[in-house]
């Protein structure tokens, strides 16, 4: 069963109890929450994480989205409005924009999940936080371990594990190929991905060094579905997606190190990370190509001050990051027969330049945080003050247009919130929190009328959220978690697309949006079975959006199930388990004006695995049934997707019927 962890690090504050922290906090281990994953799927690590919801697009070419209280659903491209770290390095670019398809899962041990506002610690786009924490080594000098998958699809993974420790030194690393055809027609995908962490103390001083890399030769984009398509082969692709052969190849690599030292009773922790990231990406609209460099550091000093029955634990650092890239795009010369004006030689796939422009991001957040302990009562206040700088430098002017520019954008995020022990067991919080979320460089450059420069009405959007829970652990075995919250948002930013503009997105503000919800999990144990449910109701509405053609007030922000529920059960017998696990959505709209919807759906998975110890190694073998009742349904929405009405447009993007796998690891070693 999950038990309430003893700590937890995503808020910035390691060794502290999740009872004394006044936010919506949860930590769990996927593998032990979810037996038998291949560490392949974002939903399997993230899943009942509540308030949490992931759509998986099933296009390898698309991003999985993942939002936290409706922050993320619009996103078009990675993950938008939240921050995600690896072991406390930020994946998250200074734009707010993280890269979802090099997260490495496969020694991913912990998820921690900071569900409410917290722009007051982590600055732009931090709607929620979610750190995916490295499962420890084992207590041996040297462990391996090999896992093989296959499954319905052609999907095909290999991986590799080497890790293990000696005294005050650590390691571990994994290296994987996964190759899948795609349950859609023209969905293949080819990718290897690698990750390693070392740890060691060296006079008193902890030293983290990290490691990422991915390299993807081929992810086809399969497009979206209109209604008629979905119901009459949700395997087809988009037939301009094939005749262009919308895809991306991605290379990236990223590297950090990090160091911690105990003073005066607290800790002074530093860190410096960087990569690089190569994108080819042709899309039904033109081919974009990236080059980019990114890079960021941070530093933070935490001193315990106590005078009489008062304990001050005062927190003061800053963040700085840099992005710089190259972007170039080309026509699009695929399936033409004959010479256009931006296509002069018929059979190459790249035509005239468009677009050729350097993008530049740059941000520093200074913050400060004071928690007092008084009794049964902790509160905490942090202020962070923001700023955004963006410059475009446009090296292609043969359009006669120069599109260079720069827009700066800053915020002051307070919050203040206070819990109380009811019991060592139990406690109830509020807090009042901010976030901000500024638009990407690609967001500022896309304007609908075709304006050169920088979009200078586009603004950032605000939010302030008030929240109020519970959380515990009842007679020893009943882990529980109760939310409310009310977010009220300013200026949210709303995609959107033309009929001419072949899937290009545009952006827009929103003049205010409101956010109400309720949060609950639950997880136990009856006997051998493991029991886990989370449940979340999102009321999400605009409140006042004038278009040029409507006043949306009232209407469901698009994106997001007003409600959702996960179960899963875990059978433990002797040397085996059983899981059974359900998810449930409602149905979720595809546009602001809530003209069409993808309908709800429930679908069901069970999987059966375990252990065999012949000496060395120690086989582990699964078998696996996804959507166990051959459900079809769609599993994402291509927000506000344009066509000439709703019955043609292309909202929908269809999950896998029933499918399956297998899965073998061999383990000199277990961890």
């Amino acid at each position: 069963m999950r038990r309430l962890p003893a700590v937890v690090t995503v808020t910035r504050d390691v060794g502290r109890s999740p009872l004394d922290l006044p936010y919506a906090i949860t930590s769990l281990r996927p593998d032990s929450v979810v037996r038998g994953q291949t560490h392949t799927f974002v939903e399997q690590t993230l899943s009942q994480l509540p308030g949490v919801t992931v759509a998986n697009r099933n296009n390898p070419s698309q991003d999985t989205r993942i939002s936290i209280r409706g922050f993320g659903a619009r996103s078009q491209f990675g993950a938008r409005s939240i921050r995600i770290l690896r072991d406390g390095m930020p994946l998250t670019l200074p734009d707010g924009q993280t890269p979802i398809d090099y997260l490495d899962l496969e020694s991913v041990g912990r998820v921690e999940a900071l569900r409410g506002t917290a722009s007051a610690l982590y600055g732009n786009a931090s709607g929620g936080v979610l750190d995916l924490r490295s499962i420890d080594p084992p207590d041996v000098p040297f462990a391996v371990q090999a896992r093989s998958w296959a499954g319905s699809s052609g999907m095909r993974r290999y991986s590799g594990l080497l890790a293990g420790s000696a005294g005050t030194l650590g390691y571990e690393g994994n290296l994987g190929r996964t190759e899948s055809d795609g349950y859609r027609k023209f969905a293949n995908q080819q990718l290897t991905n690698a990750f390693f962490r070392s740890t060691a103390n060296l006079g008193g001083t902890s030293l983290t060094l990290l490691g990422m890399g991915l390299d993807m030769p081929l992810a086809q984009n399969p497009g979206a579905l209109s209604r008629a398509q979905f119901e009459a082969d949700p395997t087809q692709a988009d037939t301009l997606s094939v005749q262009k052969r919308a895809r991306k190849e991605v290379h990236q690599v990223q590297l950090g190190l990090a160091a911690r030292h105990a003073l005066l009773g607290g800790e002074l922790v530093g860190q410096v990370y960087g990569g690089t990231r190569t994108l080819f990406n042709p899309q039904t609209f033109a081919i974009v190509g990236i080059d980019r460099r990114q890079g960021g550091a941070g530093t933070r000093v935490t001193i315990p001050i106590t005078s009489g029955d008062v304990t001050n634990r005062l927190s003061a650092g800053a963040d700085a990051q840099w992005l710089n890239d190259a972007r170039k795009n080309w026509a699009n010369c695929d399936n033409l027969t004959r010479t256009t004006a931006t296509c002069p030689v018929v059979g190459t796939e790249k035509g005239l330049i468009s677009l050729d422009q350097r993008e530049l991001v740059s941000s520093v957040g200074p913050y400060v945080r004071d928690e007092l302990e008084v009794g049964r009562y902790r509160g905490t206040v942090a202020v962070r003050a923001d700023q955004v700088r963006f410059e475009l430098r446009d090296d292609y002017l043969a359009d006669t247009r120069d599109d260079s520019g720069v827009r700066t954008m800053s915020a002051v995020s307070p919050m203040l919130g206070v819990a109380a022990r009811l019991s060592p067991l139990h406690s109830v919080y509020a807090n009042i929190g901010t976030a901000f979320e500024t638009p990407t460089t690609t967001e500022l450059g896309n304007q609908a009328d075709g304006t050169a420069g920088l979009n200078r009405d586009l603004k950032p959007q605000y939010s302030t959220t008030v929240e109020v829970g519970a959380k515990g652990l009842a007679a020893q075995r009943l882990q529980y978690d109760v939310a409310l919250f009310d977010s009220e948002i300013r200026d949210e930013l709303i995609p959107f697309a033309t009929p001419t503009s072949n899937a290009r997105m545009f952006y827009r503000n929103a003049g205010r949006t409101r956010r109400q919800g309720v949060e609950l999990s639950l997880a136990g144990d009856a006997g051998p079975v493991s029991l886990a449910t989370t449940y979340a109701f999102s009321h999400f509405r605009f409140r006042d959006f004038q278009t040029a053609t409507a006043q949306l007030g009232g209407k469901a922000i698009p994106g997001i199930p007003e409600q959702q529920i996960q179960a899963d059960a875990t059978w433990h017998f002797y040397g085996g388990f059983l899981v059974a696990e359900g998810l449930a959505k409602s149905k979720v709209w595809a546009n602001d004006a809530n003209a069409a919807a993808a309908p709800g759906f429930a679908v069901f998975n069970l999987r059966l695995g375990g252990t065999a110890a012949f000496g060395r190694p120690r086989l582990s073998p699964v078998v696996a049934v996804q959507n166990l009742f051959d459900r079809s349904y769609v599993g994402s929405v291509a927000i506000n997707a344009a066509g000439a009405n709703v019955d043609v447009t292309k909202f929908y993007e269809p999950a896998p019927r029933r499918t399956w796998y297998v899965g073998l690891s061999a383990a000199s070693s277990p961890w």
